[in-house]
């Protein structure tokens, strides 16, 4: 009998964001970092699940994540989460994402794991259910449209509340709503904040 890696972890976890129009499962802490980094991408669109594609006369069945970004829309493969296969059933998974106008993006742990973007990734999602105000949130999104992007130190300067607007931000960008730049060093006064487009 052939067990999938996927089965030997914890069971699937229920995944959304603002980017995701159905839930997504994760099965495996490394796909579930991998769709956090995606959602905090301003490249990325939207996150959904792939159709099962036909191939010739056989089905090919896909529990695969769509990750649609300004250049495409992609399957989200993460290699330590992949299940085993034999060769033939990932020549017709290949053919049917093709069939469908998919490429495949292969993650492996390391590429999830590169810093700054891990960290700030995990950080900015942790905040993700901060509550935010009406008020705090129209003066964040008002100041980014008014004088454009700029730095989170000038942007927290900028708000005023009698509160920190700190985890507002990282909300609203968990939302979607503003982007931050967890890419070129660790989040700290001189990311970069704008606003979503």
């Amino acid at each position: 009998m052939r067990i999938s890696r996927v089965a030997q972890f914890a069971p699937s976890s229920p995944f959304i964001s603002a980017k995701t129009a159905v839930v997504i499962q994760a099965p495996h802490p490394l796909v579930r970092d991998a769709l956090v980094q995606a959602t905090l991408d301003p490249q990325v669109r939207s996150i959904g699940a792939a159709a099962q594609p036909q191939v010739d006369d056989a089905q090919a069945s896909v529990d695969a994540i769509v990750v649609s970004r300004d250049d495409g829309s992609f399957v989200l493969d993460v290699a330590p989460a992949r299940p085993v296969r034999d060769a033939r059933h990932g020549e017709l998974l290949l053919n049917g994402y093709l069939q469908l106008g998919l490429n495949v993006i292969t993650l492996t742990a390391a590429d999830i794991h590169r810093e700054p973007r891990f960290a700030n990734s995990r950080l900015v999602w942790s905040y993700r259910l901060a509550p935010v105000g009406i008020g705090l949130r129209m003066a964040v999104m008002q100041v980014l449209a008014d004088d454009g992007p700029m730095s989170l130190s000038r942007l927290l300067s900028a708000v005023r509340s009698d509160r920190d607007p700190s985890p507002a931000i990282m909300a609203l960008a968990c939302s979607d709503l503003i982007e931050l730049d967890l890419v070129s060093r660790p989040l700290g006064p001189a990311t970069t904040a704008r606003l979503r487009v």
